[in-house]
């Protein structure tokens, strides 16, 4: 079987995954999955990310702080996560960015140093950023704007209009399980328009499963039901959508293939 799919973005650390994390990820490579990127959203997450790229050679880590995170941050936060920046395994800065859906997790004002903090980290490092961006669209674009990051935009909700100035800086957009739900507008709109060669196919694993598996446990082997609706969108197979987000994501995150 062609290993196609290259997953941009998953949390295999995540609770979700104790009972059978081992086992699981085992046989992913047996199911089509050549790469699996493994986001942190805080220093023990992106610690744990670490942790399963040392293990298993097809996961690569990401390591950063969560705008949900954001809030009771160490003093020396910022020389925490550079030392694990270092770590060869690590190939982007992420995941970061802004969320404003739920007022009382983190300030704003702390969410926009914190994003700022580690936009300069990446700039300094030249590594690319995985960005979160929930109901914040504005002030993460201003922000994308200000330092043009390498890097993308994942689960990305924004409108179309968005995602052309989001690919106009060079970034990527990250499309997974949404584009699939019942009520999926945006996320259409945003599928029919990108580039080819901006398009990263994602998962979110444990969260965001494509229909016919929404409410239940994501994993990567799902991406293909994802990868179907935007090929059929587009007017392609769904091999071809794997194919193009392999592609870009080695060439993002400087992975062979």
């Amino acid at each position: 079987m062609d290993s196609l799919i290259f997953d941009s973005h998953a949390h295999y650390d995540d609770e979700a995954f104790d009972s059978d994390r081992e086992e699981l990820l085992a046989s992913l490579p047996q199911k089509g999955v050549c790469h699996v990127i493994n986001a942190g959203a805080s220093l023990k997450g992106s610690a744990a990310s670490i942790a399963l790229a040392e293990k298993y050679d097809f996961i690569h880590a990401a390591a950063g702080i969560h705008p949900e995170d954001a809030f009771g941050l160490p003093e020396d936060w910022q020389e925490q996560l550079s030392q694990m920046l270092s770590h060869p395994k690590v190939v982007a800065l992420g995941e970061i960015g802004l969320d404003y859906h739920y007022e009382d997790a983190c300030p704003r004002e702390i969410q926009q140093q914190v994003f700022e903090a580690q936009l300069r980290m990446a700039k300094e490092r030249d590594l690319p950023v995985i960005v979160h961006d929930r109901e914040a669209h504005g002030d993460v674009m201003a922000l994308l704007e200000k330092y043009r990051p390498r890097g993308v935009v994942h689960c990305f909700s924004g409108s179309a209009e968005m995602a052309r100035e989001v690919v106009a800086l060079g970034m990527y957009i990250g499309l997974g399980g949404a584009v699939t739900f019942k009520n999926a507008r945006r996320p259409l709109e945003v599928a029919a328009i990108v580039p080819p060669d901006r398009l990263l196919n994602e998962t979110d694993a444990p969260y965001m499963a494509p229909v016919p598996y929404r409410g239940k446990r994501c994993d990567s082997t799902l991406i293909p039901y994802s990868a179907a609706k935007i090929g059929d969108i587009r007017g392609v197979p769904a091999a071809e959508v794997l194919r193009w987000g392999r592609q870009n994501a080695a060439e993002l995150f400087g992975i062979t293939l």
